[in-house]
């Protein structure tokens, strides 16, 4: 085996492999971050390295395993952390010039739980300012760049995590997803990357932060299988008190789902969901995907779904939580934020009390929707995204021949915001490439609290249609 199959090999396989002592996790670090040394120049996936940390973590945890003693879950597992996640005495910018020095002294509840699980953390992945941008653009170095084309976007605002998965620089990577962030750069690298039902993971962003509702950001995994997005995902969900809104009921045995028999399920396909629009190879492609599932015993018939304007709706719940977060920047860092962070804050500031009412308003309306949907069907699929990754700064004005509104820096979103604002699950699947070559991912969409079936649905697919054995070009 070449040490960049051994990079690529399941991190579920690879975690086996330490476990009957086949493998040392200082070789397995010591090559991912060999990897990153020669790789990571052409994709920026990487805004921080913690190489003395990981080699003493990885030394600690092949001790353990020559003890005997009993492992987590991610035991000697390389990870990644996106650099929204607090990391003590790890710098964490959250995409951000402003930040660009800060060591914090505490640990997010994602991060805690990576660690106490045995993984091995190797470093902060690059993300767009504060996650509101969905292209991996900030201003602490170049665009992250996409390893199946590095002319292009990655996606955002989990864009070092996509990539650096996609490029075999990590066994494992966390994402989060308040608008998309986990399935835009995992559609655009051709990864596997779910997000959760709200709540599913707890949030916490420190102690010294304000204490606001989580209204649509969910932490979870990106990875290059189902089973191995069910690894980590299973250390990151469940109760935490630091985040009240967190779900309190027994975690699932999403493992138990992956072999679940899919037969007899509804699907509802919603090419639209009645206003996006969408690349004809795209809808295609997706369509043609989305058709799979009737080999695999399962009905799919056309949705109904018609959503009216759900951007405005997100939009003005995501400028409220900012506003409260970030607007003193405006006033002391402004010559440092990046464009969109201040046209977000600018925006923030004008936000009116009546403009969150009506969001919150139309919000339960879009819950009343979907609950109608779910009478219907089991799942929801749609396209991920409308297009394939476009080129970095070449943000499309148009798609599919029609104008993307609000503007071509929002508009190329349609099909991932509006999960977040109903707080339903959702993940997508790589289902294809284009015909230059990029990936393109099916979203599979599930009822409030049954990550379970979406799993299940996006193992069978991925038995059905094996996408592992894709490599990228810079990889």
């Amino acid at each position: 085996m070449t040490d960049s199959d051994l990079a690529f090999r399941p991190a579920f396989q690879l975690s086996a492999l330490i476990a009957s002592k086949q493998l040392s996790p200082v070789e397995l670090t010591e090559l991912y971050l060999q990897r990153i040394d020669e790789l990571d120049s052409q994709l920026n996936s990487y805004l921080t390295l913690d190489r003395d940390g990981a080699m003493k973590a990885a030394e600690e945890a092949e001790q353990a395993v020559i003890r005997g003693d009993d492992l987590g879950p991610l035991h000697g597992l390389p990870i990644s952390i996106k650099d929204l996640e607090l990391t003590k005495g790890i710098r964490t910018t959250s995409g951000s010039l402003a930040y660009k020095d800060r060591i914090p002294d505490e640990d997010t509840i994602v991060v805690e739980r990576v660690r106490a699980a045995g993984a091995i953390v190797l470093g902060k992945t690059n993300a767009s300012e504060f996650g509101m941008l969905g292209a991996g653009e900030n201003r602490l170095g170049d665009h992250c760049r996409n390893p199946w084309n590095t002319e292009r976007t990655t996606g955002a605002s989990s864009a070092g995590a996509g990539a650096a998965e996609a490029a075999g620089l990590c066994a494992l990577a966390t994402g989060s997803d308040g608008g998309g962030s986990i399935r835009i750069p995992s559609s655009f690298c051709g990864l596997f990357g779910i997000k959760p039902t709200q709540g599913r993971v707890p949030g916490y962003s420190g102690a010294s932060s304000p204490i606001l509702p989580n209204l649509f950001a969910q932490s979870g995994p990106m990875t290059r299988t189902v089973r191995d997005a069910v690894m980590l995902f299973q250390v990151l969900a469940g109760h935490d008190a630091r985040d009240p809104s967190s779900m309190r009921e027994p975690v699932p045995d999403f493992e138990a789902a992956l072999g679940r028999d899919i037969k007899g399920l509804t699907i509802g396909w919603s090419p639209r969901f009645g206003y996006a629009v969408v690349d004809p190879e795209v809808a295609e492609i997706t369509s043609t995907a989305a058709r799979v599932f009737e080999e695999l015993g399962c009905s799919v018939d056309e949705s109904d779904l018609v959503f009216d304007v759900p951007f405005k709706t997100w939009w003005a719940l995501a400028l409220a939580s900012q506003q409260i977060n970030h607007s003193q920047l405006l006033e002391t860092h402004s010559d440092e934020l990046t464009w969109y962070m201040r046209e977000v804050l600018e925006a923030a500031r004008d936000l009116s009390l009546e403009d969150y009412l009506r969001a919150l308003g139309h919000r339960d309306v879009m819950r009343w929707q979907m609950e109608g949907q779910f009478e219907k069907f089991d799942l929801l699929m749609s396209p991920t995204m409308p297009t394939p990754a476009f080129p970095v700064d070449q943000y499309p004005e148009e798609i599919g021949g029609i104008r993307t509104e609000p503007s071509p820096h929002w508009g190329f979103l349609p099909f991932t915001h509006p999960i977040n604002t109903v707080g339903y699950t959702a993940a997508t699947v790589p289902c294809g490439f284009s015909s230059d070559g990029l990936p393109i991912g099916l979203q599979i969409i599930g009822h409030e609290g049954d990550e379970e079936t979406v799993l299940a649905a996006s193992a069978a697919f991925e038995r059905a249609r094996p996408w592992v054995e894709h490599r990228p070009p810079v990889s």
